[in-house]
């Protein structure tokens, strides 16, 4: 293990890994990745390495934990034995099952439950590589994953950490400031700005507390943004629905879910009826450019009038005329 550095903070202002005290770690997000999930997103954030699936909605077993009236999440968060240098022991730990309930409330306020009656939809996070914020890295990616499934969601989720090193508040944690700290706080949020979570290790004073959670803002702000345009070039690719830039109206699974069911409202080619103004009174007939209106009672006119000027003998068939 790395001993601890003699300053976070150079006397330029830069950290160790040469970013600003308000900036966020590079990140890359690929959508899915993986075939058999209904949804996946794979993300890298700085040094970490999360993979998420998603799978649902589907029936929920055994039946006795179904809900009546919405669908249950289930979250599970998971850092695989190679993603840190000392070997994690394989299975759950009291860190993996409270980070995994923590994320799955973050994502509650959001997801529209009330439309799947009965039904789970679970949530896989996997760490194939750990650098520090982690939990925040999952949360981010499962989002994309929710998207991707088409989850009907109110808005994306957002997850930073903000935190204190050498009296200082920086943004997004990277390995050293996070084992060597003084605080760690981390915050998620929808796209509207309100909190899903927060949990913070460490002391932070009245007013270090407010200016950590401002910076947390911003540093979700800037990763919705990495967010919304992960999704426009993935929708852009695979369909042909046009995203909205506005992300504030209206989430890209909305999107798609409203454009299925303004396809859905147009009524079949052989409902579509009505009058038409060219319509002849007299006759009950449509003008030259239209189709009889009766078209039987037309063909019994036009079979009696042959008959009349002796076209048909017995035994002829009426559709030769």
């Amino acid at each position: 293990m790395n001993d601890k550095p003699e300053k976070f903070i150079d006397e330029n202002g830069l950290r160790l890994d040469g970013r600003q005290i308000n900036e966020i770690r590079p990140m890359t997000i690929k959508i899915g990745v993986l075939s058999r999930a209904d949804g996946s997103c794979y993300l890298e954030w700085g040094n970490n390495k999360v993979l998420v699936a998603v799978y649902g909605p589907r029936e929920l077993h055994p039946r006795r934990l179904q809900k009546s009236d919405s669908a249950l999440i289930r979250y599970r968060y998971n850092m695989a034995a190679f993603s840190v240098e000392e070997r994690v022991r394989p299975g759950p730990s009291r860190r993996s099952i409270e980070i995994s309930k923590v994320s799955r409330e973050a994502f509650e306020p959001v997801v529209m439950t009330q439309l799947y009656p009965g039904a789970v939809i679970d949530v896989f996070a996997e760490v194939l590589q750990a650098d520090a914020g982690t939990r925040t890295a999952a949360i981010n990616a499962a989002s994309i994953a929710l998207a991707d499934a088409g989850i009907p969601m109110k808005g994306l989720v957002a997850a930073c950490a903000v935190g204190k090193v050498d009296d200082k508040l920086v943004l997004d944690l990277n390995k050293p400031e996070d084992n060597y700290g003084q605080a760690d706080l981390p915050i998620a949020m929808t796209q509207d700005g309100d909190i899903t979570l927060v949990q913070m290790d460490g002391d932070l004073s009245q007013e270090e507390f407010k200016q950590a959670v401002e910076m947390c803002k911003e540093g979700c702000r800037q990763i919705l943004e990495i967010q919304k345009e992960a999704l426009k070039n993935k929708f852009a690719d695979d369909t042909a629905v046009n995203i909205p830039d506005d992300i504030d109206e209206v989430t890209y699974v909305e999107a798609i879910v409203e454009f299925d069911i303004e396809e859905d409202e147009y009524p079949e080619e052989d409902d579509i009826s009505g009058e038409s103004e060219d319509e002849d009174e007299d006759t009950g007939s449509l003008d030259e450019e239209g189709e009889p209106e009766d078209i039987e009672e037309e063909f019994i006119d036009i079979v009696e009038e042959a008959a009349d000027e002796e076209e048909i003998t017995e035994g002829s068939d009426i559709r030769e005329q």
